[in-house]
C-alpha cells in the first residue's frame, strides 16, 4: 500500500465488510477525518481522479505490515520499545495494550519486562459519525485487571494523540497509574500525555505548512 490509490481502495474495501470508520482509521493508521476521506471518495469516481483533488486532509500513512506480518520481526520490534520502557519504574507489573495492534506489540513487551498484561479497545472503534465523546471505551475481562497497579501503555502508532489520552484517562479512572507510554510511530512528535511520557521509536514529522504544498 504506497500511494493514495491503494489507501481508498483499503477503505473502501474495510468499509464494505462493516468496519466502522473509526476501525478503518486504525487499520489504515490514519485519523478519523482521513479515513472518512477516503471512504467518501472511494465512491465518487477513479482512485487516480480522486487523488488529484485539492483539499484532502493532511496526514501521513504508515504501513507497517511487513514488521507485523512475520512473528520474528515483530518480536524484535517489541523487544526495542520494552527496552525503551526499561528504566522508567521498578514496581510496574502491568502492561496495557491498545487495540488492535497495539495489542501483540504490548504480549512482547509485557513478556520482556516480566509484567502481566491488560487490553483495552478505544472508542474510536465503535465510531462512524457524529460525536466521539459519547463513546466509551473498555477494558477486556479476559486480561489483567487495572486494581490500582502501576502501568506502561503500549500502542502502534500516535496520530493525534487522542486515543493515548482516552486510555491514559481510562487508567486513571480504574485506579491505575500509568507510568509510561510506548509507541511504534508517533507523528505528532509528543513527549508526554497528561504528565505521563511518551517514547517512539520512529518520529513521523511532517516539515514546512501543509496549506503551501
Amino acid at each position: 500500500m504506497k500511494n493514495i490509490d491503494g489507501l481508498i481502495e483499503s477503505a473502501r474495501q474495510l468499509s464494505e465488510r462493516g468496519f466502522s470508520r473509526g476501525e478503518i482509521a486504525d487499520e489504515l493508521n490514519v485519523s478519523r477525518e482521513t479515513a472518512t476521506w477516503l471512504v467518501e471518495r472511494s465512491g465518487e469516481t477513479t482512485p487516480a481522479a480522486v487523488a488529484e483533488q485539492t483539499g484532502g486532509p493532511h496526514d501521513i500513512h504508515v504501513d507497517w505490515s511487513a514488521l507485523g506480518r512475520d512473528s520474528a520481526r515483530l518480536t524484535y520490534t517489541g523487544k526495542a520499545m520494552a527496552d525503551l520502557l526499561s528504566k522508567q519504574g521498578e514496581s510496574v507489573d502491568l502492561t496495557v495494550g491498545i487495540e488492535k495492534a497495539g495489542a501483540p506489540l504490548a504480549t512482547v513487551v509485557a513478556r520482556e519486562l516480566d509484567t502481566d498484561i491488560a487490553a483495552y479497545a478505544p472508542r474510536k472503534h465503535h465510531w462512524e459519525e457524529g460525536d466521539i465523546d459519547e463513546l466509551k471505551g473498555t477494558f477486556s475481562q479476559n486480561f489483567a485487571d487495572i486494581r490500582d497497579r502501576e502501568c506502561y501503555v503500549v500502542d502502534d502508532t500516535i496520530t493525534s494523540g487522542t486515543t493515548m489520552r482516552e486510555t491514559i484517562d481510562g487508567i486513571k479512572e480504574r485506579g491505575g497509574k500509568p507510568v509510561a507510554c510506548v509507541v511504534l510511530v508517533d507523528k505528532q512528535g509528543i513527549e508526554s500525555i497528561n504528565g505521563v511520557p511518551v517514547y517512539s521509536l520512529i518520529q513521523a514529522i511532517r516539515v514546512g505548512n501543509a496549506d503551501e504544498e
